[in-house]
């Protein structure tokens, strides 16, 4: 299951964290932060873990996500990984690589993408998950995350011009089954989706009743 978020940031929080990271002390050679196979690949600037004003960002974007009832509803977060904060010029990407399965003690069942930067200021750049059935190219609004599954592998294909800003973290569910997961997301929202009224009562007391009990049955904390 992927899905896309938009709106995850108000315009306020996408100023703040988009002129924090025109600064260019604030970078270093992304492949400090790969693993011994994605160094090949990589080669971005990411921000440096550590500075005030970086921890203020993750904070920033953690407290987001946290409060966002999509995300909560499709994740189930238990942790998050600090964001990393990375910057794309010309001639840059990062080639094909599977994320580490465990980033800051955290288990990453889930990847996002979250873009700060507006589409038409660059070219290229795009999120590339690899599946079976081709790769699918994604490049969303300033702003708007793409929530997946960490078992993909994936790239982001070469940016031809201007500048790509863009978080990227991971997310460790309270419920390790991707499948299971699904299932308590479209129960999410079928209750959403089911006006609160006198006449479905009952049945959104069963819709509760049998959510409630699956998470508690597939909860591995």
């Amino acid at each position: 299951m992927q899905i896309i978020i938009h709106n995850v940031l108000d315009t306020y929080q996408i100023e703040a964290l988009t002129s924090l990271l025109e600064a260019s002390h604030l970078y270093e050679d992304g492949r400090n932060t790969a693993g011994n196979t994605a160094k090949s690949v990589k080669n971005n600037w990411q921000a440096k873990q550590g500075s005030l004003e970086i921890k203020g960002a993750q904070k920033t974007i953690e407290l987001a996500l946290r409060k966002h009832p999509l995300l909560v509803a499709a994740a189930i977060p238990l942790n998050f990984t600090n964001a990393l904060m990375s910057c794309y010029t010309e001639n840059m990407q990062y080639g094909s690589h599977i994320d580490n399965p465990f980033i800051d003690n955290v288990r990453t069942d889930l990847s996002y993408t979250l873009f700060l930067s507006k589409p038409e200021n660059y070219e290229g750049g795009e999120l590339v998950l690899q599946k079976p059935s081709g790769d699918e190219y994604i490049k969303l609004p300033q702003g708007s995350l793409i929530l997946y599954a960490s078992t993909h592998l994936h790239r982001v294909a070469e940016v031809t011009s201007g500048k790509r800003l863009a978080a990227v973290g991971w997310i460790q569910s309270r419920i390790k089954s991707p499948e299971a997961r699904e299932i308590l997301f479209d129960l999410s929202k079928c209750l959403a989706e089911l006006n609160n009224t006198p006449e479905h009562h009952k049945t959104r007391l069963s819709l509760q009743k049998i959510k409630a009990n699956l998470t508690r049955m597939w909860d591995e904390t």
